[in-house]
């Protein structure tokens, strides 16, 4: 037996993951069932798992997989819908194959990038494995994180920058910003003035203040991985 909201949310989940195969955020969950918090979403997956109609894929992000779903029943009268969080049956679930949100995808790995003073990001011919889960929708590439001037906003060195290519970014968000056309790094962006200044997360370094003709936004930092030795 369902409730009108486990009901809901099954349904979002099963149709996002057919639009783009990456199951929803816990906040686009609340917002699509007017939920008040995320810890009502919390309940409402949880109650799911228990009954075998959905289940966590581990160590992968927003990772969900639809077991099963409600059979699908005749719509009734308006009049006679329940209401929210009534019962409702969930008798002759069906089976829904599908295959796990853990693809993986090759991004173009081009060298590495300066997370301190700016460095050549070269352009290579490798490339990175990466969970599909861990990306949303745009073309992405990756880059090698050199320096520890990012390490308050959690990137060290020898990290993995995930980029969603763009050339457009809003302030405070962390961007590949291309310097005289030359040295690329990985900073804050902020604007003021009709300048541009990249901003470290460090402390120890000093924000970057450049005329807005200098700078070119060519991404956005869209996930991080790490690799433990």
């Amino acid at each position: 037996m369902l409730t009108r909201k486990q009901h809901e949310l099954i349904r979002f989940i099963q149709l996002r993951l057919e639009e783009n195969g990456i199951s929803p955020s816990f906040e686009e969950m609340k917002e699509a069932l007017d939920l008040k918090s995320k810890s009502g979403v919390h309940r409402l997956i949880s109650a799911l798992e228990e009954r075998g109609f959905i289940r966590r894929l581990p160590n992968r992000a927003r990772a969900l997989e639809v077991i099963r779903t409600p059979e699908d029943a005749v719509p009734a009268a308006r009049s006679q819908m329940p209401a929210n969080d009534t019962v409702i049956p969930a008798l002759a679930a069906k089976t829904v194959p599908r295959e796990p949100a853990n693809d993986v995808i090759e991004l173009p790995l081009h060298g590495r990038i300066a997370a301190g003073a700016p460095i050549e990001a070269i352009e290579g011919q490798s490339s990175l494995p990466v969970p599909a889960a861990l990306l949303g929708p745009g073309d992405h590439y990756a880059l090698e994180v050199s320096g520890d001037s990012m390490i308050e906003a959690g990137i060290f060195d020898g990290d993995f920058a995930l980029i969603r290519r763009t050339d457009t970014a809003r302030d405070g968000e962390i961007v590949v910003a291309l310097v005289d056309n030359e040295e690329a790094t990985l900073k804050y962006l902020r604007r003021a003035d009709g300048r541009i200044t990249l901003d470290p997360a460090n402390a120890a370094y000093e924000p970057q203040v450049y005329r807005a003709d200098q700078v070119q936004v060519q991404g956005k930092l869209a996930g991080l991985l790490r690799r433990y030795h």
